[in-house]
């Protein structure tokens, strides 16, 4: 399900554009959860009483107030930075200044449903490759979103009180959960981790250098290899610098 947020002045463009998002969703059957806003203090004001963020976010440019662009610079300057922003406008002048708040696509109005269909499905399909990137954890109460690029390694804890306890760290702290490393190792193998030792897993992108043994990470700490598979830890982080190497090189 993806959340979409209309932000328009005028009603009945409000309504026109979640048309064309009903109709998308039944011909495609791809889930929105539209909200309706009539201006840019709303849209704002939504999100500093805490209201849940938006995958999409249209914003019409002309509104009187807060208009487009400038509701986006306040989100922007929020850390609000995932949201994708769609500009509807009668003005294409208004484009240039667009690119300032990271801006996925400018519409001039009147914009054909064909169109505004072709763009937001676009979006679905970034939004699915990037949730590839990321893994949901339960950490004592909460569930946590992690990044991939941001772990460091997973490592089985050992406990008498909590059974398959793992810490999973992360460049900006541990989390304490439970799992399985084996599952762990086999849902990231596409996702440069590597199984290093029985109880541990490593992310390739935060290994400093090998010592050993031994591998260094990039946060400070140091992991055990397990000794039949020294040879071969090694070996495929050359051949993981190398892809990597060569994928740069491409750019």
């Amino acid at each position: 399900m993806y959340r979409v947020a209309i932000c328009e002045d005028e009603e009945q463009q409000r309504e026109r554009v979640k048309r064309i998002l009903v109709g998308l969703s039944v011909k495609t059957d791809t889930e929105f959860e539209i909200e309706l806003f009539s201006s840019g203090e709303d849209l704002i004001s939504h999100y500093e009483r805490g209201g849940a963020p938006f995958h999409i976010l249209i914003l019409d440019v002309e509104m009187g107030g807060m208009n487009g662009i400038m509701a986006a610079r306040r989100l922007r300057s929020q850390k609000h930075f995932d949201e994708q922003i769609i500009f509807l406008t009668s003005y294409p002048e208004y484009m240039v200044e667009s690119f300032d708040v990271i801006t996925f696509q400018y519409l001039i109005k009147p914009v054909a449903p064909q169109l505004l269909e072709e763009k937001i499905l676009k979006l679905c399909d970034y939004f699915q490759a990037q949730d590839k990137k990321f893994m949901v954890i339960k950490s004592g109460y909460e569930e946590v979103v992690l990044r991939h690029d941001d772990i460091i390694g997973i490592e089985a804890a050992k406990s008498l009180t909590v059974k398959s306890k793992l810490h999973v760290i992360t460049t900006t702290g541990i989390y304490e959960t439970r799992g399985i490393i084996a599952e762990y190792a086999s849902a990231l193998r596409d996702s440069h981790f590597l199984h290093i030792h029985r109880s541990i897993i490593i992310n390739l992108l935060h290994v400093h250098k090998f010592a050993g043994g031994s591998v260094l990470m990039s946060g400070g700490q140091e992991f055990p290899i397990g000794r039949s598979k020294i040879k071969e830890v090694k070996d495929f982080y050359t051949k993981f610098m190398i892809m990597k190497g060569s994928s740069y090189d491409s750019l």
